[in-house]
């Protein structure tokens, strides 16, 4: 059923009403801006909402009127992650020992969705520097899913997955450095893409700048493409960033899944943990493959064990992040951080550096693995989103076992990965999978994920 509803309505659906001029960016961010009225105090999705939000959607409205639009966003409602800068608001990613001087500049994916003509809502929580999978931070407290107040949206765009559940706006920016795009995305009922390395620049670079990737979280596949496209184009800040010429990631996205062979992995250098109901969605989506024309078998990459190499990257980045803070501010700090960096902290450089190659030679795994398969399909996470007021009990355990079992392989070998909703559970919450493909063909993953949103349709969430 299309919804009639502007804040329900994909980005695709407000640009075609917006060209017919059947419905005005004022109109849709008045629509949206209800919802977050009436249910984000609960939700607790925002760190900071935009006072001039209005006056965006106000200019954006003239220039449609005028058929004058700057961009293929142009007055789609959009959030930007509290990792990244967005000039005139403080980047305080989650702590309270950070400082809160407005920024001067934006990142650059905040810089190609203004240039597309979005309209920022505000900045949404993260957890402290986005360490952990849990949606909770010292500095705004707990954000909640809008299926179940009393489950956790996930981590570490947090606010990202709950604003995205809960529609404020069609539009997403989350940050993935283990899974931080694609399990909130899962807990949420979302799409949720980390994009190959580089594809979508970064500045300045954060506490996980060798794994983290800035990405997509939307309600529909369409829309995850296209507000990639805004974000994936070249920008000199970053050293990393891909020199790819901009286009419309949607090209190619309807067709489909026949003839591609796609690998359901159960390892990944290790067994990661699934319960029942991730099994059955696994399955589920494979058959749905199937069912398309894909050639779907069980294979093992062969990786070396995963933990032992993200594990470390993890620890070091949190150990420097605790260095670097103020001897005075550190008390302020996440118990859990500083127990994973104390626990790393002594880490010899030699130890660090074998990590570094075990990395090197996981991502020579996949792209061997890839030269037989176009696709992996894996399940997104262990379990559906558990109990948000849990508390955070031994994270390096609980890294590999509740949180990221399934994603954080992913960034180390810094290939596309997406998170796709694909059923209910019993408890009436999402459950995802996980597909992947060859380092910087993010269009396969696109396509296959629109292929099982085609065969899967979810309903919205009912925060009410």
């Amino acid at each position: 059923m299309t919804p009639t509803d502007p804040a329900l309505m994909s980005a695709e659906t407000l640009l075609g009403l917006y060209a017919r001029r059947a419905l005005s960016p004022v109109e849709v961010l008045q629509a949206v801006m209800q919802r977050v009225a009436l249910y984000n105090p609960w939700v607790n999705a925002f760190a900071a909402m935009n006072p001039q939000a209005l006056r965006q959607a106000g200019e954006s409205e003239a220039r449609w009127m005028a058929g004058r639009p700057i961009g293929p966003l142009d007055g789609v409602p959009a959030t930007v992650k509290d990792l990244l800068n967005l000039a005139g608001f403080p980047t305080r990613r989650g702590s309270k020992t950070t400082d809160a001087t407005p920024a001067t500049e934006d990142a650059p994916s905040v810089t190609g969705l203004k240039q597309a003509g979005a309209v920022i809502l505000g900045k949404t929580t993260t957890t402290e520097f986005g360490w952990k999978s849990p949606g909770d931070c010292p500095l705004h407290g707990i954000t909640r899913n809008p299926w179940n107040r009393e489950r956790t949206v996930g981590g570490s765009s947090s606010g990202a997955g709950a604003a995205g559940a809960a529609c404020f706006g069609p539009l997403h920016i989350g940050t993935d450095a283990g899974g931080s795009v694609r399990i909130p995305a899962a807990f949420c009922g979302l799409v949720g893409l980390k994009p190959s390395f580089g594809r979508v620049p970064q500045w300045p670079l954060g506490a996980f700048a060798s794994v983290a990737c800035a990405g997509p979280m939307t309600r529909t596949v369409r829309d995850n493409a296209l507000m990639f496209s805004a974000m994936a184009q070249h920008d000199l800040r970053d050293p990393f960033s891909l020199p790819d010429e901009a286009q419309d990631w949607r090209r190619g996205i309807e067709d489909g899944v026949a003839g591609m062979r796609v690998a359901l992995v159960r390892r990944l250098g290790f067994e990661p943990p699934l319960d029942a109901d991730g099994e059955a969605a696994l399955v589920g989506a494979a058959k749905l493959l199937e069912d398309q024309g894909a050639i779907v078998e069980e294979a093992d990459p062969g990786l070396p064990d995963t933990r032992a190499i993200f594990g470390r990257v993890w620890g070091v980045a949190l150990a420097r992040l605790v260095a670097t803070t103020p001897a005075e501010k550190r008390p302020l700090l996440e118990a859990g951080l500083t127990e994973v960096a104390e626990r790393e902290g002594a880490m010899l450089a030699t130890d660090f550096l074998g990590a570094e190659a075990l990395r090197i030679e996981a991502a020579h795994a996949m792209a061997r693995f890839h030269q037989r398969y176009d696709l992996v399909l894996t399940a997104c996470t262990p379990t559906a989103a558990f109990a948000a007021d849990q508390p955070t009990i031994r994270p390096t355990e609980a890294l590999w076992r509740d949180w990221a079992p399934w994603t954080f392989a992913f960034n180390l070998t810094r290939q596309p990965a997406i998170s796709v909703p694909i059923g209910l559970d019993e408890h009436g919450m999402p459950r995802a999978v996980q597909i992947a493909a060859a380092l910087y063909r993010d269009d396969l993953v696109f396509r296959a994920a629109r292929a099982l949103e085609r065969a899967a349709e979810l309903p919205l969430a009912q925060p009410a």
